[in-house]
């Protein structure tokens, strides 16, 4: 499961919903929802 850190609940979560995207630069990213608040969260790197 991959994890990232929510904004909204300054805590680190698992992605619910996680989806695989590439940046403009090429890189790999993971976006996804916060489980708690459903903010959108988003980690830089493969998960």
């Amino acid at each position: 499961m991959a994890t990232a850190y929510c904004m909204k609940c300054r805590n680190k979560v698992d992605i619910k919903n996680p989806k695989q995207i590439t940046l403009k630069n090429g890189r790999p990213a993971v976006q996804g929802v916060c489980p708690n608040c459903g903010t959108k969260v988003f980690r830089i790197g493969k998960a």
